[in-house]
């Protein structure tokens, strides 16, 4: 009960700092976050991260037949996993595997022709079926030489906790209802070019999947970095700035009206930061304006590179030495990534911030369309959007902060209508957004508005 109080007693400090305009607006908390996060279970992660240890490598191009070692025999268990749990809902999850053909040759990485095989969980919503909000881990792991597939790659952290923490989330989330649907992820091939995630994300594009957005978890489990600071709060949520695939007409109108930090995965990463911030203040989110760590890549990318909203949520101290490493002890110095290394309570932590930020944009209502702006000279700022038809919306926030700000500080609320005019609030100041806001509280992602107001 210790962690759920906390996340009260935190909650209702924050709230009775709110300004007046917020208590106009639907409730500021949904008590369901909290179940999901005193269910979070630490005992359940450590056991499924040993587990996939157990597998001895998990490299996308090791042993397929064996039914205790290789990556064949840890996909098939994510898959008996996922369906053990969706027996214990009443059958609510749809699993099934998503593969494609890596030819030898087509990368540095690849040693033999292989199937990058992921496995998925939908956990399909009731009121907006394709609309998709993921949670992602990846199943394969590596030594130094990401070609070495016979070697002992336990992968412990890197990243058999963003995996187990996919499966945990899972087992929570499952036993509600959400409006939009929520797909838990297993991605093979990260180690050899992200291959899983650009297989997953070119199906979605072709099965039409709306994705609202992708949470991508790789390593979540270490609080000792090789910088010597141990730190059990603190994560870091990457994201781009603008979608990979805008329009040379879009980036130009950058030029004149701004949001060269205001894409929809930058969106996503201030909707996880605030939702934190809401439900579990003990925790301190990052907020890293850059796609991923200084010249690497992580899987949430191929996604991004559609125009998917999507981000990388990790610790915020790695240990480079138990990470991409055979298995040695140098100098004194104990290398690879092992067990030993993953800090359990920690990984339940971060699991929880991916489940609370899942449930809180799957019973949202969906975000606005065709957000618009006008204000040029004048002492005001109007913003339309197109209204949505969710049955359970309350109203709309309208967010404002100064250019500068990383977060979205002050809002507006109102309801039934789809415009609205902020008296005396300067256009040139501040950015712009709406949020969707349900009944129950739960908001959408802000969507930052591109096209200017049409001239009636």
């Amino acid at each position: 009960m210790n962690k759920l109080l906390t996340t009260l007693l935190g909650c209702f400090l924050m709230l009775m700092g709110t300004n007046t305009k917020a208590q106009q607006a639907p409730p500021q908390i949904d008590t369901r976050i909290y179940e999901i996060i005193e269910n979070t279970s630490a005992d359940r992660i450590e056991t499924d991260i040993r587990k996939l240890v157990d597998f001895g490598t998990r490299n996308t191009f090791s042993d397929t037949v064996s039914e205790t070692r290789g990556i064949g025999a840890a996909r098939r268990w994510i898959k008996a996993e996922f369906e053990r749990i969706s027996v214990e809902c009443g059958n609510c999850l749809e699993v099934f595997y998503q593969k494609d053909l890596v030819k030898k040759g087509s990368g540095s990485r690849v040693p033999h022709d292989a199937y990058v095989v992921n496995v998925v969980a939908v956990l399909r919503g009731t009121d907006y079926p394709n609309s998709y909000v993921m949670m992602s881990g990846d199943i394969d792991s590596r030594v130094s030489s990401a070609t070495d597939f016979t070697s002992d790659s336990p992968g412990a952290n890197d990243n058999a906790s963003g995996m187990a923490g996919t499966i945990e989330a899972a087992r929570v989330l499952s036993k509600y209802k959400f409006k939009h649907s929520i797909a838990f992820v297993g991605l093979s091939g990260e180690e050899q070019g992200l291959f899983g995630g650009a297989g997953l994300a070119k199906y979605a594009q072709e099965q039409n999947w709306d994705i609202v957005g992708v949470l991508n978890n790789d390593m979540i489990g270490n609080i000792e970095g090789v910088d010597g600071v141990i730190d059990n709060r603190t994560f870091r949520i990457f994201s781009e700035p603008t979608p990979a695939n805008e329009t040379d007409r879009q980036r130009g109108a950058r030029r004149f009206t701004g949001g060269e930090v205001d894409g929809n995965s930058r969106q996503l990463a201030r909707y996880i930061h605030k939702q934190v911030k809401t439900y579990m203040p003990e925790m301190n989110p990052m907020m890293i304006y850059r796609l991923d760590r200084f010249g690497r890549g992580g899987h949430h990318r191929p996604f991004n590179d559609l125009g998917f909203a999507g981000v990388r949520i990790m610790e915020a101290h790695e240990n480079y030495n138990r990470q991409h490493q055979d298995l040695r002890t140098e100098n004194g110095i104990a290398y690879g990534d092992v067990i030993e290394g993953v800090n359990f309570p920690y990984a339940e932590k971060l699991t929880s911030v991916n489940a609370i930020s899942l449930a809180g944009l799957a019973w949202a209502p969906p975000a606005p369309k065709d957000v618009r702006i006008g204000g040029a000279v004048r002492p005001s700022t109007t913003l339309q959007w197109e209204a949505t038809d969710d049955k359970n919306i309350a109203g709309y926030k309208i967010y404002y902060r100064l250019t500068t700000s990383p977060t979205w500080d002050n809002f507006v609320y109102v309801s039934g209508v789809n415009e609205h005019t902020l008296e005396g609030i300067v256009i040139d100041n501040y950015y712009f957004g709406v949020a969707a806001v349900g009944k129950d509280g739960n908001e959408s992602a802000v969507v930052f508005p591109y096209q200017q107001i049409r001239r009636r």
